[in-house]
This record gives C-alpha cells, structure tokens and sequence, in this order.
C-alpha cells in the first residue's frame, strides 16, 4: 500500500462523502473510503471515523480503520457485530419468505429480498463475500422451518 497522501480535501469531498454513506451500495461505500483515505483533511477524516464506527459492513470498518492510522489518528480497530447487522434484519428475512407463495424458488425470495430491502440485501453480500450465496440460501431453507 504505497499512496501519497494528500493534505488537502479532495475537490469531489461531496460526491465521496455521499457516496460512503449510501446505505444500498457498498462497493460504492468502499470506493469512496478508498478515494477519501488518499486525503488527509478534517472533514476526509469525519467521515472515515463515521464509516469505522457505523458502517453494517466490517470490511469497510475495516478500510476506514487502516487509512485513519495511516494518517496518524489515535483510533481503535473496531469489533465486528454479532448477531443482525441492522436491526431486526432475521424477522425481514422471515417476513419476506412468508410474502411468498407456496412453493416459490430461492432464486424468487433472493429476487424479492433485493427488491424490497436492498440495504439489506446489500449489507449482507458486502459483509458476506462470496459465501453471500449460501449463507443467505440457508437463511431462506431454515425461513421455510418457521412459517
């Protein structure tokens, strides 16, 4: 990781800075911590303490983590969340399953999930990587136990 780093604030701070906080998109959010961890700025440094303590994903936590202790901040690597990474995101799950008639496909439930809640759905492929498939498949098969 070797990077200039910038003490200036970047001349599309506005467009990053919406960007790391667009909750349906984290590509999009780690994009932006990237971008905004080459520049070393009051506001730059905000929000990339922002996204380390709130951000759902823990690999932009993560992100957001390594480029304020590149710029000298005292911070603390944060702890990744047990449980739901939003809130009541387990009963979403449930209630989108039993949306669905009898009989439907994963690939129908996936579709919907991404549909109605794509904060979440968005949340969960970005913390889960590429076992995002089969994670969230078992998700839909125990759903099925607890109509």
């Amino acid at each position: 990781m070797n990077k200039a780093i910038m003490n200036e604030l970047p001349p599309n701070y506005d467009e990053l800075k919406k960007a790391a906080n667009r909750t349906s998109n984290w590509r999009e959010r780690f994009d932006a911590i990237e971008e905004l961890g080459k520049w070393k700025h009051k506001r730059t440094i905000d929000v990339l303490v922002n996204r380390m303590e709130n951000d759902a994903v823990y690999k932009l936590q993560e992100a957001a983590y390594r480029h304020l202790k590149g710029f000298g901040e005292d911070v603390s690597m944060p702890t990744q969340k047990k449980g739901d990474l939003i809130k009541d995101a387990s009963k979403v799950f449930v209630r989108i399953k039993k949306s669905l008639p009898a009989g439907h496909t994963y690939e129908e439930y996936k579709e919907k999930l991404k549909n109605m809640r794509l904060d979440l759905y968005d949340t969960y492929e970005g913390e889960k990587g590429t076992e995002f498939d089969s994670w969230l498949k078992n998700i839909w098969e125990e759903a099925a136990t607890r109509r």
